[in-house]
């Protein structure tokens, strides 16, 4: 049986700026949510094309555990919150192989 009661008074005694500072860490200025990809675009040509606007740090395509197939979107990590806001006024609606593209910063909403 869980006692359900005990685990809701334990999280009652977080205090609320620590949540804050939690909340605060997973947000980055300098990571990219890529949507759109065709599912030909891997991480190098990913890379390739936002490397143009600024020195990328990390890149990752989303892809199917099964099948290995792109999902369609990604992220891309930049050095700097200035070369990741170039590059998503850059590639904002720019077609990559064959696909326009949508760019966000990551974790904004």
């Amino acid at each position: 049986m869980l006692n359900w009661g005990r685990k809701a008074a334990l999280h009652a005694r977080v205090p609320a700026g620590k949540l804050l500072d939690r909340s605060a860490r997973f947000s980055s200025g300098s990571k990219l949510f890529v949507g759109g990809l065709s599912h030909d675009t891997n991480e190098v040509a990913l890379k390739d094309a936002f490397s143009q606007h600024g020195d990328v740090i990390q890149v990752k395509v989303i892809c199917h555990p099964v099948t290995g197939q792109s999902k369609g979107y990604g992220f891309v990590k930049f050095s700097s919150e200035k070369d990741a806001a170039a590059a998503l006024e850059k590639m904002s609606d720019e077609v990559l192989d064959g696909k326009n593209i949508r760019v966000h910063f990551a974790n904004s909403g």
